[in-house]
């Protein structure tokens, strides 16, 4: 009893520590997730620098973090500075405008000045009084209109751009500690990943097999992800490169490049470049190809921005067995739920449900077996207690061969001879 009750308060002890690690965790739970994609994606180049390495795994784990910071990290990076630097200079162009306000209205004063100079000459002409009057009407509501202008447009720099700065500043703030905390938990993952990977089996209820097949389809799903986005992206690309080159754009190389990287970008994706490109072609193209940018809109919902929508599935079935209207809906609830990353976390719950599933099933077909096979354990021990005392068991049923029979007794009763009785042989 006593040993009951000191497990039930460690269950509890468990539980309410369990809970405050999770609260204290919950705000790394992104960069954490990241990371683990990270360190299982590149594993390939982490086995690469083992074995350039001889065997030193730290080393390794550090030349494959740099190695990421390099390939994904930096480029991020330097996307991120770059549109806060043209928000900058958008700023400085706010302000310039603002400041050109007070000249208009100081050019509207002297024209005021020469309009009260017209009028009074106007009362000598009483036939231009009427002209005169219309031109000052005129100039005060122009004076009006700058002032009005300056002062709307200070007002809403004080009221857009301060705290547009101020979350701009926490947003880089919170960008760079998940920046760190990824590349330092990357590192961690590539060095230790295989001790971590033990002691979550070793604590774990659930039997290696198990556990060594969740672990299967984690790593199964990041890289089929991966791979389908990598994919679609491609030929995202390719197929708004042979619209743009069909209608005779310039830099079309560029584009492509556009359409490609953008692809990759949840929510965004490649409508980000065919859009404005239809917009263009209809209302700023020299002359303006009104057809053309039609026909363009129509092959970008069409064609292009639907082969994200074919390829993933398509890819995901291929490489995880996920049926591809599950891995369709999983890719877009996932987006829906969780945003971006629901990317990679909707694909993975269908995956481990799947697992999941097989596992039961596979748990209530030992159960259902290991119940028949003691059951016919238990029947020739029942026989034997219903026999009467003094019965042996028979066998089947077997023909008796009375040669057979003869001949063992004639040997059994050679043997009780003595042997005096028995004549040398030669």
């Amino acid at each position: 009893m006593a040993r009951l009750v000191s497990f039930i308060i460690l269950v509890v002890i468990l539980l309410v520590i369990g809970a405050l690690f999770m609260v204290v965790m919950a705000g790394f739970a992104l960069p954490l997730f990241i990371a683990l994609l990270l360190a299982v994606m590149f594993q390939p180049v982490h086995r690469w620098f083992i074995a350039k390495c001889r065997g030193r795994f730290r080393l390794a784990a550090a030349l494959t973090t740099a190695s990421i910071a390099l390939i994904v990290l930096l480029p991020l990076s330097a996307i991120f500075t770059t549109a806060v630097f043209e928000g900058l200079a958008i700023y400085r162009q706010i302000q310039g405008h603002s400041i050109r306000v007070p000249a208009a209205q100081e050019s509207g004063d002297a024209e005021g000045g020469a309009s009260e100079r017209s009028l009074a000459e106007a009362f000598v002409d009483p036939g231009a009084l009427a002209g005169a009057v219309v031109d000052v009407a005129e100039q005060v509501h122009v004076r009006l209109s700058a002032r009005e202008v300056e002062q709307a447009i200070r007002r809403s720099l004080d009221e857009w751009l301060g705290p547009l700065a101020l979350g701009t500043a926490r947003f880089m703030g919170k960008l760079l500690l998940i920046l760190g905390v990824t590349v330092i938990s990357t590192y961690y993952f590539l060095a230790d990943g295989p001790w971590m990977i033990r002691k979550i089996m070793r604590l774990s209820p659930l039997e290696d097999r198990y556990e060594a097949e969740l672990f299967e389809q984690f790593v199964q799903i990041t890289r089929a992800v991966v791979a389908a986005t990598l994919l679609s992206a491609v030929a995202q690309g390719l197929l708004a490169g042979l619209g743009f080159t069909l209608l005779g754009l310039p830099a079309v190389f560029l584009l492509i490049s556009l359409t490609m990287l953008l692809a990759l970008v949840p929510f965004v994706g490649a409508a980000a470049v065919w859009v404005p490109v239809c917009v263009w072609l209809f209302f700023f193209a020299d002359p303006p190809r009104k057809v053309a940018a039609v026909l363009m809109g129509l092959y970008g919902a069409g064609v292009i921005s639907m082969a994200d929508n074919v390829i993933k599935p398509v890819v995901l079935h291929g490489r995880s067995n996920i049926h591809p209207l599950l891995a369709l809906l999983s890719v877009i609830g996932g987006l829906q739920a969780m945003g971006p990353i629901g990317i990679f976390v909707g694909p993975m719950v269908v995956a481990f449900l799947h697992a999941l599933l097989n596992m039961f099933h596979t748990e209530l077909e030992r159960m259902s077996g290991q119940g028949e096979g003691d059951q016919k354990e238990d029947e020739p021990a029942a026989e034997e207690e219903r026999k009467p005392d003094g019965e042996q068991p028979t066998g089947p049923d077997k023909p008796v061969d009375e040669a057979a029979r003869v001949e063992a007794e004639k040997k059994a009763g050679d043997k009780g001879r003595p042997e005096a009785g028995r004549r040398p042989t030669a």
